[in-house]
């Protein structure tokens, strides 16, 4: 017999154009759950949300700055507890989308890491010195554009 995740339908949700509850123009956790009930109708059995963590959002909330709270544009943990609340009640699992290696240059483990060479978790990072030149350590491009390093003097 499968287990859920093997034979399962997860629909992935992007919270910031799935349903806008509030009527700011960016989608958020109240619209997702608005939703719930048509998603289990579909015969959805999990739910995968983009991430809500805080996030500056330089890369749309994959640039994580915290990952124990919720970003304000898409509601607040109470939001979050009532989103999980609901969904469980219509026996669907809710998948929070995790990113640990997309951490934001707010987030608290990349401000220690940046903070000195020998800080303990520098190693959590790739850092290159920049070349001799003060120009990125290669010539590899980021995915949207531009160089894919950031030459910084620490």
């Amino acid at each position: 017999m499968a287990v859920w995740w093997q034979s399962g339908i997860v629909y992935q949700v992007y919270p910031r154009s799935f349903m806008d509850a509030n009527g700011d123009g960016v989608g958020d956790l109240a619209g997702i759950t608005a939703k719930l009930n048509y998603l289990s109708w579909l015969g959805v059995d999990a739910v995968w949300i983009s991430p809500i963590y805080p996030s500056p959002m330089a890369d749309f909330g994959y640039d994580v700055a915290d990952y124990t709270d919720i970003h304000p544009l898409f509601g607040t943990l109470a939001d979050l507890d009532a989103l999980l609340t609901r969904a469980h009640g219509l026996g669907l699992k809710v998948i929070l989308d995790l990113v640990p290696n997309h951490t934001s240059n707010e987030h608290e483990w990349f401000r220690e890491a940046r903070s000195s060479r020998t800080n303990p978790k520098r190693d959590w990072y790739l850092w290159r010195d920049a070349q001799a030149d003060g120009s990125p350590p290669n010539n590899w491009l980021a995915y949207f554009g531009g160089p894919a390093w950031t030459c910084m003097t620490q």
